[in-house]
This record gives structure tokens, C-alpha cells and sequence, in this order.
């Protein structure tokens, strides 16, 4: 079969600002031409013969017109809603997700942040830096929480959301899960809905986690309703989208005590605004779009790219 690069090997650049994928493609020893750069102009300068592009939050749509030869974008996120698909399509060019490349990091994140909310972690801190030690509360319902026999719903049950689904069940959840169609067997234990029982749901659960995508039918799925329906005493968790969320009415229901807690990784607008009261409320935890941040990151993106190298060429992408 004829491979569908000019040369023996594709010419594969990297424009990415923090991982340094081109040292992990060289550990392979497959004798790949990369070249990595950290910004778009140096990119524009190199890209008329960049074959395969790997890239993330540099990505723009115009770049297209700068690589005429270009037969592979291969995104280091799971995440591609920003690429004009479109585009993709007219010109040939395959773009390729890293479905599963953090999926480990962003569930453990979560577990964190819900872990942190339920035994009020983000209180201790605050109390160290003071030199105060906390007193027993006398007032049941004042006290930390365990996780041992609460329910959860998980939104999206993709490898992140059944990942998640199966740490909680660690701790002795109740595991609800949503996704889109349940036509596909269920797995054990778990209960799923899709989104007409969205809001019946909420009513029922002491936690929500957000590992979803985004797309028109999830843009602003925990809307001013949805808060409504929530208790008081349950917590959000966001390591999905910042809009899957109406932050102006999270902002209400966290300042209104309709909800009890938020543990907040992705944002409407990022970087957050200094301006946002989120970082100020004693009952949210903000982390800066962390949760798949990995010390195996430049690995899992090689593999996943690797592969779909050989599939373009095996003619099976």
C-alpha cells in the first residue's frame, strides 16, 4: 500500500508551549522527523511541510491555510470542539482526538476535589496557616463527612466518567450515571439515566460530577433549574467544561447556600477572572484546568499518535 506521506516518514511538527512531545517521539527510536516549536510564528515559518501537526490550545483554523501538505492533526486533548470540522472534512485532513490519554489523571482529580469537599480539606488548609486547631463540633450535621453509602450521579460515562463511576463505588457510593443512550448494557451496580431524568435525579443525589463533553445538547446544563432541584447539602464537581455550566447561577446557589460546596476545575472563561467571586467563597475549590495534568502526559499522547499513524498508513483511520 502506498503510505500517504511525500517522503518514507511523515514530516510531524509539535506546537505546544509545555510538553515536550519531540523527546519522547526521538525515545521511541523510530527515526521520525519532528521539529517542536512553542508559538504560532514560529509554526507559520515551518508548516508547508508539516505532514502531521500535534497540537492543542494553539490550534486556530487558519493554520489549514498554512499547511498545504498536512494529512494529520492529532489533538493531545480529548477535547476537539475548538477545530472547525468543516474544514477538516473539505480538505481531507483527519483530525485525531486523545480520547483516554488523561482519563486516570481527571478521575483521580475528581476524587480529589470530592474527597477535599466531603472532609473539608480546603478548612484545614486554611486553619494551618492560622495555627488553629479546629474543636470537634458538637452539631452532627457540622462535621466532616463520608463518602460511604452517598450517591453520586456522574454525568458522561465515557473512560473518564465509568473511571470515576468505579473509584466511587471504592468508597461505598451509590453510582447513578448519565449519558446520553442507554442501549448498551449496564454495567453492575450502576444505575443510568439519560437526560430526560436530569433534573428528578438531582433531587436525589448528595453529589454531582461533570465528566461530559461539550456540545449543544450539554451547553449549560446545570442551569438555575437544575440548581434549584439540587439540595442543599450536595456538591458539584467540574472536570468536564466550564459551560456545561450557568456559573452565574452556580455563583447564586453557592452565595444562597442552595447548594453546599463546589469543587471547580474548568471555567465559562479561562483564565478565571481576578474579578470572579468564585476564588473568594469558603466553599469552593478552584484549580487552574489541572485535572488532566500527568507526569505520563508526553507519553500517552505518543502512543495514541503513533497509532493513528499506522492506521493512516494501514489505510484504516
Amino acid at each position: 500500500m502506498t503510505k500517504p506521506w511525500h517522503g518514507e516518514k511523515p514530516q510531524i511538527c509539535v506546537a505546544h508551549a509545555h510538553y515536550d512531545l519531540k523527546a519522547e517521539i526521538e525515545k521511541r527510536g523510530l527515526s521520525l522527523p519532528c521539529e517542536q516549536v512553542n508559538n504560532l510564528e514560529s509554526f507559520k515559518k515551518i508548516a508547508a511541510n508539516a505532514e502531521i501537526l500535534v497540537v492543542s490550545m494553539l490550534w486556530k483554523n487558519h493554520i489549514l491555510d498554512w499547511a498545504p501538505n498536512l494529512k494529520l492533526v492529532q489533538s493531545v486533548s480529548a477535547g476537539v470542539d475548538h477545530y472547525a470540522h468543516d474544514m477538516f472534512r473539505e480538505r481531507g485532513v483527519h483530525l485525531c482526538s486523545a480520547q483516554g490519554v488523561n482519563a486516570n489523571a481527571v478521575s483521580d482529580h475528581a476524587l480529589g476535589l470530592l474527597l477535599s469537599l466531603s472532609r473539608r480539606l480546603y478548612e484545614a488548609r486554611d486553619d494551618q496557616k492560622k495555627t488553629f486547631w479546629r474543636p470537634t463540633s458538637t452539631n452532627a450535621n457540622d462535621r466532616l463527612q463520608e463518602l460511604n453509602s452517598k450517591t453520586v450521579l456522574v454525568v458522561g460515562f465515557g473512560g473518564i466518567g465509568s473511571r470515576v463511576a468505579a473509584l466511587c463505588q471504592a468508597f461505598g457510593m451509590n453510582v447513578i450515571a448519565m449519558r446520553r443512550s442507554i442501549s448498551k448494557k449496564s454495567p453492575d451496580n450502576i444505575k443510568m439515566i439519560t437526560k430526560n431524568d436530569f433534573l428528578k435525579t438531582l433531587t436525589e443525589v448528595d453529589a454531582i460530577i461533570l465528566t461530559c463533553p461539550l456540545t449543544s445538547e450539554t451547553f449549560g446544563l446545570v442551569n438555575a433549574q437544575a440548581f434549584a432541584a439540587m439540595r442543599p447539602d450536595a456538591v458539584l464537581i467540574n472536570v468536564g467544561r466550564g459551560k456545561l455550566v450557568d456559573e452565574v447561577a452556580m455563583v447564586e446557589a453557592l452565595q444562597q447556600k442552595k447548594i453546599a460546596a463546589a469543587g471547580l476545575d474548568t471555567f465559562f472563561e479561562e483564565p478565571l477572572s481576578k474579578s470572579s467571586p468564585l476564588w473568594n467563597m469558603e466553599n469552593v475549590i478552584v484549580t487552574p484546568h489541572a485535572a488532566g495534568e500527568t507526569q505520563f502526559y508526553e507519553r500517552n499522547v505518543v502512543d495514541i499518535l503513533l497509532h493513528n499513524i499506522q492506521a493512516l498508513e494501514n489505510g484504516t483511520p
